[in-house]
């Protein structure tokens, strides 16, 4: 597993809505029809693999790709691990960490290819298709649940690489479902929401313009790059993210930085 407990279930009073998972340990994804209709802002009840209730609410939806995101209410402050995403290759094996009920099985198999999907509310997204070993016929309760990578070379750590969507009918009897689950891909979760989105990061990250009548400031040489430092530093400090991730952003950022000085070579 990519690490313990961050997976979740999601409620609305006692009544359990599906699954879902943290991309950071205040937002938490999941399939939007596990939601049942619940509009924005409406509260939510998250369970957390350990049995602690936490409150939260739903904050983005993406009807057309099947998606939504819930936020962690800001009184809670988790420190679960968060995982690290990845993209899935064609024939690595995967597997679930989540399931709907305690008797339930853990789904596992694998990735039969990465392929654009046309999702039944009608987005085309970047998606992974699934076989599984457990030949259940229904699937249903798994959406919203996280899919693993499980590299068999020694060379990656396993991963999160999708979030469950939707089964295919089966080919001989659409009235059954076959054994193949589709997935959208982690980065086309990331494209979907602008609360995770890099571009929309860039935006909030840019110095704020000056009021009327104040002289502009002058940029120093790299004061881009330390806004974007100083955030990250603040987002840590909120918890919002993960310091592996936090340490993993700046790493990048002083990695861009020093290219560009070099003139885009190597060092």
């Amino acid at each position: 597993m990519t690490g313990p407990g961050y997976w979740v279930d999601l409620y609305q009073a006692q009544q359990r809505l599906g699954g879902g998972f943290l991309l950071t340990r205040r937002f938490i994804l999941t399939a939007l029809h596990c939601l049942r209709g619940l509009s924005l802002d409406e509260q939510v009840g998250i369970e957390l693999a350990d049995g602690e209730r936490i409150n939260g609410r739903v904050c983005q939806q993406d009807k057309e790709a099947d998606l939504a995101l819930v936020e962690v209410a800001p009184e809670h402050r988790l420190n679960l691990p968060i995982p690290m995403a990845d993209v899935a290759r064609d024939g690595e094996r995967w597997q679930g960490p989540y399931r709907p009920a305690v008797h339930d099985v853990h789904l596992g198999g694998l990735v039969s290819r990465a392929a654009r999907h046309l999702c039944v509310g009608g987005a085309t997204i970047d998606s992974l298709q699934l076989t599984t070993d457990q030949h259940l016929g229904n699937y249903a309760g798994y959406s919203g649940g996280p899919v693993e990578s499980v590299p068999d070379d020694g060379t990656r750590q396993s991963a999160v690489v999708g979030i469950l969507i939707e089964q295919t009918p089966d080919r001989t009897d659409s009235s059954r479902a076959a054994n193949v689950l589709i997935a959208a891909t982690i980065g086309e979760a990331v494209r979907r929401f602008d609360h995770l989105d890099a571009a929309h990061l860039i935006d909030v990250l840019r110095p704020p313009r000056s009021g009327h009548g104040d002289k502009p400031p002058v940029p120093g040489r790299f004061s881009n790059a330390e806004a974007l430092l100083r955030q990250l530093d603040e987002w840590a400090e909120r918890d919002i993210m993960d310091p592996a991730q936090i340490a993993e952003l700046k790493f990048m950022t002083v990695r861009k930085l020093i290219d560009k000085e070099l003139g885009g070579g190597g060092a």
